[in-house]
């Protein structure tokens, strides 16, 4: 089956989930900056978490691009991937109204790790399908990036029971980490062309 309706659904609970994560950003009763104070660990949450939503977006999307076909294993692999990033509005706005809480902290780093682990395993049930000596296989090599990040939010979780700034260090750095995308997928793509 062709990558096109996964694409498209795809597509749409990302903006989905960004929609009800700006939803819920509330606006302040002054006129004034001062007023803007309280809500910032809000604004910041959002901000990180947006940019999480981002740059899995990005990534999928070049990952689907070098994906020749679809099948039902994939599918079911793409929706353990939404499903993880549909749980993104919720810890963002527990984090952002509980700013410093330690349970909140931990639970959004819970969050990531999945949405991370449902990434590398769609993934492997791509490469599965292409076969192990596939281009795709070859673009995505050792993952450094990926196995990183899942050590940084295991670090990040841990953390949360010490210091919950430092644990939103690691979150912070790891999304700096990602912010320039996956060139290893988007170099594929370029040269392949599109999938059929």
């Amino acid at each position: 089956m062709p990558t096109d309706r996964v694409k498209a659904f795809s597509d749409g609970v990302i903006a989905i989930i960004i929609t009800i994560m700006v939803l819920e950003l509330r606006v302040p009763r002054g006129s004034d900056l001062a007023s803007l104070r309280p809500l910032l660990p809000v604004l910041l949450s959002y901000v990180l978490s947006f940019l999480y939503i981002a740059i899995y977006w990005n990534n999928h999307h070049h990952l689907l691009h070098a994906t020749k076909r679809v099948n039902g294993r994939i599918m079911w692999a793409n929706m353990h991937l939404l499903f993880w990033l549909s749980l993104t509005p919720f810890v963002t706005g527990w984090l952002g109204e509980n700013h410093g809480g330690l349970w909140p902290t931990a639970l959004y780093g819970v969050v990531l790790l999945m949405a991370a682990v449902a990434y590398t395993i769609l993934q492997a049930t791509i490469v599965a399908s292409q076969g192990r000596d596939s281009a795709l296989a070859s673009a995505l090599g050792s993952d450094w990036k990926g196995k990183l990040s899942m050590v940084g939010y295991l670090a990040a979780i841990g953390l949360a029971f010490v210091s919950q700034w430092w644990s939103d260090a690691l979150y912070v750095f790891v999304a700096l980490l990602w912010l320039v995308p996956d060139r290893r997928i988007e170099r594929l793509a370029r040269d392949t062309g599109p999938a059929d």
